[in-house]
């Protein structure tokens, strides 16, 4: 009798062996949900904000994916637009507007888009608003889980006059010009830039990238104002120079003035080298 004193019956049936025997039916009806669960696969966009500078000069890729199993056939996903940012004067959408397709055997689709560098030194932000609306095939897809992925909004950052990538190019001998290229020229106020790589050709340009700063005129000249270069020998070697930015062909021109001091004759050297910057 004192084994039983800890329990307390209910219709004859102790209530601790009760309440295990509500676990049991519980974890074994958990386990029939998961093995038994049938229903429409969907699709959806990858992510849910994109953001690009407007001097990004590479196609966009929005994915859109299938978050189900692969079907042996095509998916034709529509979509809409909407936004702020103006289509043909922003961005324009390259192929077909309005339907993304994910080809069959696969689960990735993709809408590119390429945007219009219209930079005018007037900083801001619009935005490309993408809705999925209907999937086909209707009878084994749907769009979205709820309201999650049925949107996307790719944000467009204005840029500056003088913001893209370059490709860097040095003459160093009468028949040899050394390119570098994926040069990254950015600015936050539109008149002091940085260069993220003026190293063209000089060192082992393939591990050595310093940066250059230089300022925009406002006239189409370019000002390096005196800048200690962090791969030179600092505080004695310096950089400086001036520059044109060319506004039909967006070409920047560098004479970058490097003046080093000998660490034995403590003599001074400046060397003029000139560096064009061409947009890809």
């Amino acid at each position: 009798m004192k084994y039983f004193k800890f329990l307390n019956f209910r219709n004859g049936v102790p209530v601790l062996a009760f309440t295990l025997l509500l676990g049991v039916v519980a974890l074994l009806s958990c386990e029939e949900q998961r093995i038994t669960f049938e229903g429409q696969s969907f699709v959806r966009f990858t992510d849910t904000t994109l953001s690009f500078k407007e001097s990004y000069n590479k196609i966009i890729t929005v994915k859109v994916h299938n978050a189900g199993p692969q079907l042996s056939e095509s998916i034709i996903v529509n979509y809409t637009v909407g936004g702020t940012a103006r289509e043909n004067r922003d961005y324009r959408i390259i192929g077909t507007k309005g339907a993304v397709s994910i080809p069959a055997n696969q689960s990735f689709g993709e809408i590119q888009v390429r945007l219009i560098n219209n930079a005018n030194n007037i900083l801001g932000s619009s935005t490309v608003d993408f809705n999925l609306t209907t999937v086909n095939p209707a009878d084994k897809l749907q769009v979205g889980l709820g309201k999650i992925g049925k949107t996307l909004s790719l944000t467009i950052q204005d840029a500056c006059l003088l913001d893209g990538n370059y490709s860097g190019n040095r003459q160093v001998s009468a028949t040899r010009v050394v390119t570098v290229n994926d040069i990254d020229i950015s600015s936050t106020d539109c008149r002091t830039y940085t260069l993220k790589n003026w190293n063209i050709g000089l060192f082992s340009f393939e591990a050595t990238q310093p940066t250059l700063q230089f300022v925009d005129n406002g006239n189409n000249t370019l000002t390096i104002p005196r800048q200690i270069s962090d791969v030179l020998s600092p505080p004695r070697d310096t950089l400086s120079g001036t520059g044109l930015w060319n506004p039909q062909t967006r070409r920047i021109t560098l004479n970058l003035r490097v003046r080093t001091v000998s660490n034995t004759t403590r003599k001074d050297t400046t060397v003029t080298i000139p560096i064009v910057y061409i947009p890809q």
